[in-house]
């Protein structure tokens, strides 16, 4: 058979994109490829922003994180500068092992068909794409940071970051909150410990990779951990390192049956290292695109994904171009973290920008300059 809709790669992204097509189309044919088995672990900070339930709810899925315990804090620290403040809403720590494969079984219930492949080529047709061995009127590419997909239409990857991960016992002093402490040595960079809720951490440490400076190794990713967060790594285990591909205000959705989304698409947030967003975000907005062009009986939904992304992301990605960019040097970055430790606008404010789809707001701007100024 010819599939509506093949979609390689069933993470957040992947799975997302199955919700995303199956709420418009609740007949369509949709197959999710993964070369894994769910559940399975997938190295990440585990932090996943409230907007991201705002969105599974418009497709009608609900109650992914009931049994999970909700995170209302948040520290950021750099030296001996610092901010702790109750955020807007409260974030959850999820393992990804327990958060993707609920969305897959998500998905499937609402019609997709799940397959255990690892796919090896993908080939672009006249009036199809073919995905190893099945025939799909429609594709997204939703494999993550090395893409297959993405190389098969030829896109050159940008900039990216490395990071390590672990789970460590939660010490008291980073209870119930986030904990981010941004690297003074090597930038730009931070350590994190993000409390489960379980008496477990996600703990680990990332730096974006630059040219003419030496790619870091994992003892050397573990020594910054520590320097950073002393005590981090006690107890730790699962470390698992991966790549982050980050996000330009570049970015720019090709035209066609072919559409990457999530990590496949370099979508990663350059402040924070965040994703989970914008793999829900762009996944559903490909699944809806990929329905209107097999209404239309048209070959191309790329453009009606590039206007939507544009519509939902495209400021938001421009400033948090320009905020990684100013974040590079330390003095800017102490001036945000004193001015939010000063105004709960301006750390809302950057909060939203680095968790979500926020966009940098005039006052917080203005509070921000007067301190660098000072």
């Amino acid at each position: 058979m010819t599939w509506d809709l093949v979609i390689v790669g069933a993470g957040p992204a992947g799975a997302a994109a199955a919700l995303g097509a199956l709420a418009v189309e609740p007949g369509l044919s949709v197959l999710l490829l993964d070369r894994q088995e769910f559940p399975r672990d997938k190295a990440c900070g585990d932090g996943i922003a409230p907007q991201v339930f705002d969105l599974l709810a418009e497709v009608g899925v609900t109650g992914v994180v009931d049994d999970r315990t909700p995170i209302r804090r948040l520290s950021l620290r750099r030296g001996s500068l610092g901010v702790d403040r109750m955020m807007a809403r409260p974030a959850y720590v999820v393992p990804r092992a327990v958060f993707d494969a609920r969305l897959v079984l998500a998905a499937v219930d609402a019609g997709a068909v799940l397959r255990k492949q690892r796919v090896t080529r993908v080939e672009v047709q006249r009036s199809s794409v073919r995905v190893d061995d099945v025939d799909a009127r429609m594709v997204v590419g939703a494999d993550g940071a090395y893409s297959l997909v993405r190389g098969a239409l030829g896109i050159a990857g940008g900039p990216v970051a490395l990071a390590l991960r672990g789970y460590a016992p939660t010490p008291s002093g980073r209870a119930e909150q986030q904990v981010i402490v941004f690297g003074t040595a090597r930038q730009p960079s931070y350590a994190w410990s993000f409390d489960r809720g379980d008496g477990w951490s996600n703990v680990g440490y990332g730096e974006q990779l630059r040219a003419g400076r030496e790619r870091p190794t994992r003892a050397g990713l573990l020594r910054e951990l520590e320097v950073l967060l002393p005590g981090a790594t006690d107890g730790a285990v699962d470390w698992r390192g991966h790549h982050l591909p980050l996000a330009s205000w570049r970015w720019r959705p090709e035209t066609g049956r072919v559409m990457l989304v999530g990590d496949a698409a370099g979508l990663i947030n350059p402040m924070t290292g965040e994703g989970i967003y914008y793999a829900i975000a762009t996944g559903m907005l490909a699944g809806r695109a990929a329905v209107g062009a097999l209404r239309r009986g048209s070959g191309d939904a790329g453009t009606e994904y590039r206007r939507s992304v544009g519509a939902l992301l495209g400021r938001h990605l421009r400033d948090t171009a320009f905020a990684a960019r100013l974040t590079r040097s330390g003095r800017v970055l102490d001036a945000g973290i004193r001015a939010s430790a000063a105004d709960q606008v301006v750390f809302d404010n950057l909060v939203e920008i680095g968790l979500a789809d926020g966009v940098l707001r005039s006052a917080a701007l203005r509070r921000i300059v007067g301190h660098l100024a000072r």
